[in-house]
């Protein structure tokens, strides 16, 4: 397979038992078919720190404004999107087969907007629980509508 930023050769390797396309020695980005993704994203999945030390070609320039290949479907164009609404990392996904194809970092960013998003939902970032923060929350409705 083709990368689809800068047309390097891809490199299949084997990252606790799911195995992905990596574009080592070029961009360094990596193609998850549908449902790999979710697989390695996780930051404590110890397996999946070998796909954010990617060898690069520092030469190397990628165009992000072209329109970019599906490597596994052909004649169909990767569409870039937000991987999520609340993680606002983008990323190309194949409209066909569901694939991703995430440029090198992408996987980083994911991985560093989860654990703050996860961070928030469990109250950490402010020191109080959730169960906390509910009560305050009715307390400021409650007096909102008895004024």
């Amino acid at each position: 397979m083709k990368c689809p930023a800068c047309f390097h050769d891809l490199t299949e390797f084997t990252i606790g038992g799911v195995t992905l396309d990596a574009c080592e020695g070029g961009c360094a980005g990596i193609w998850f078919d549908a449902f790999e993704l979710q697989r390695v994203d996780d930051q404590h999945e110890v397996a999946g720190d070998k796909v954010l030390h990617l060898q690069r070609d520092p030469m190397l320039t990628v165009d992000f404004a072209r329109k970019r290949d599906c490597p596994r479907c052909d004649g169909i164009k990767l569409m870039r999107q937000f991987f999520s609404p609340k993680l606002r990392v983008e990323v190309d996904h194949c409209p066909q087969c569901a694939g991703y194809w995430l440029d090198a970092g992408e996987l980083e960013k994911i991985r560093a907007d989860k654990a703050a998003e996860s961070k928030i939902a469990s109250g950490a970032g402010t020191g109080l629980s959730m169960e906390a923060i509910r009560f305050l929350y009715r307390q400021k409705l409650d007096n909102q509508a008895g004024a």
